[in-house]
């Protein structure tokens, strides 16, 4: 898989994705074996998102993002391995560049570090993070504070003084493996702010959940204004988006994928329909700059629509 590049976002819950098995060790297991799997067939990086218990609000398994991708670090051999993305409340920005070196160390240089303001308000209530919950406002300065944070802590010894965020003599040691520095991936779409902080310290965007072409041609646009305004070169970051995936080799199993969704509304934010379709769809995509693409594939723990994928998807668009 040359050229442009996809990841696989894994199983790990949070979508209500592991509950057909009652074992924790299994459902474990079925979400290293699909990383395995995309291992295998040259996915270029495999995902997790950081949330901390399940979207449907249900008690069910959702594995804790860092502490398995370490565990997934030393179960494959090449796939880089990333978060979808790291929720800066969640963690001291200083610790999260520690975890990143470290795991960065554990996988031989394959570490992506994401990092997002973050979104989900049941999860600061239940876990009491940051309470009151911040506003929109103050969870973009911190974003932007960590990210300073987090950039500062690729020198062994780093000092930064922020509003919300401080670090006196933070030691780093090592930073990781990858030079210069472990990549800097910050997701969210905001115009004003968010692009901006990704402008000034990240090495990649992530964008998420649509399929029209105008949708990241109009953000990417932004982007470059914001990088021609701090001096940042555009092209030095890479341009990723996120994507649920719904395919088979035939029209019926597309629909047998969809589950009932109505498939015209699913495409709106979701790729959806046979290999040809899909490229097609991503085609559209990649004209409009998109670099790189994170998939989460329905249903995740069954490979088949991964390997579908990878045989007559990405080839076609490499």
């Amino acid at each position: 898989m040359s050229g442009i590049r996809f990841g696989v976002v894994l199983p790990q819950g949070w979508r209500s994705d592991l509950t057909h098995l009652a074992d924790p060790v299994a459902q474990f297991e079925a979400m290293v074996g699909v990383a395995r799997e995309a291992d295998d067939l040259g996915y270029d990086s495999v995902w997790l998102y950081d949330h901390v218990q399940a979207f449907s609000g249900e008690p069910e398994t959702t594995f804790e993002c860092w502490t398995s991708l370490s565990a997934i670090a030393r179960e494959t051999r090449r796939v880089r391995l990333g978060q979808i993305v790291t929720c800066n409340s969640f963690r001291n920005p200083a610790l999260v560049a520690k975890m990143a070196a470290t795991l960065d160390v554990a996988s031989g240089g394959r570490a992506f570090l994401g990092l997002g303001g973050g979104w989900d308000q049941r999860e600061y209530d239940a876990y009491g993070f940051d309470q009151p919950y911040p506003s929109t406002g103050e969870r973009l300065t911190r974003l932007d504070e960590a990210a300073r944070v987090i950039t500062a802590m690729r020198e062994p010894v780093a000092t930064v003084d922020g509003r919300f965020h401080r670090v006196t003599g933070a030691q780093n040691v090592p930073t990781g493996v990858q030079r210069p520095h472990i990549p800097l991936m910050i997701g969210g779409s905001g115009e004003k702010r968010t692009l901006r902080t990704v402008a000034r310290y990240a090495d990649a965007c992530n964008l998420t959940d649509h399929t029209d072409p105008a949708f990241y041609r109009h953000k990417l646009d932004v982007l470059a204004r914001h990088c021609a305004e701090v001096g940042r070169d555009y092209d030095g970051i890479l341009r990723t988006a996120a994507l649920s995936v719904f395919t088979g080799a035939t029209d019926a199993e597309v629909t047998a994928r969809l589950a009932g969704r109505d498939r015209a509304e699913t495409a709106t934010g979701s790729a959806v329909g046979t290999p040809a379709e899909l490229v097609e769809v991503f085609g559209r995509l990649v004209d409009a700059g998109i670099q790189y693409f994170m998939l989460y594939f329905h249903e995740p723990t069954d490979p088949d629509s991964m390997r579908l994928f990878a045989r007559e998807v990405a080839p076609q668009l490499g």
